[in-house]
């Protein structure tokens, strides 16, 4: 016989469609899709001869990389997301941004905030026109980021 429950269940995991993108320079409504949350390491290896002549090869940690982040959206009226781009088209030296993605729990509480820092846009793209689909234009915006931390 299975052993009854004795204290309340509590969900750990986190549920990915409840989430904001907050860039103050873009003041943004709406985000249907954030991608590219991603540390990755290097591996750096070197070869040491042993006492007794055996070659061993070990690896270290090196760098620290970070993913290209990219934000999906329904193209409408707000021009924010090409406007950055032409910014940089134009020479304007003031381009790069830090953000923050922040994930929030059926409650609306926030649980988790990954803060990313100098940002800038290095491509922009509508997705295909088609007379033949209902499907509606999404605009991507796809980041280049210097450092990503998660917070919470």
């Amino acid at each position: 016989m299975p052993n009854p429950v004795t204290s309340p269940v509590k969900d750990k995991q986190l549920v990915g469609s409840w989430f904001y993108v907050d860039i103050p320079k873009l003041k943004l409504e709406t985000i249907s899709e954030a991608s590219g949350l991603t540390v990755e390491m290097d591996a750096a290896e070197f070869t040491q001869a042993t006492k007794d002549g055996r070659q061993i090869t070990k690896k270290v940690p090196g760098a620290a990389k970070f993913s290209e982040v990219t934000l999906k959206r329904p193209l409408g009226t707000d021009k924010a997301f090409y406007n950055w781009v032409k910014d940089i088209i134009d020479g304007k030296a003031d381009f790069r941004v830090d953000g923050s993605i922040v994930l929030y729990d059926i409650a609306n509480k926030e649980v988790g905030r990954w803060n990313f820092s100098n940002a800038w846009p290095s491509k922009w793209s509508a997705s295909d026109l088609d007379v033949g689909s209902d499907d509606p234009v999404i605009e991507e915006l796809t980041l280049q980021i210097e450092f990503l931390k998660r917070e919470t």
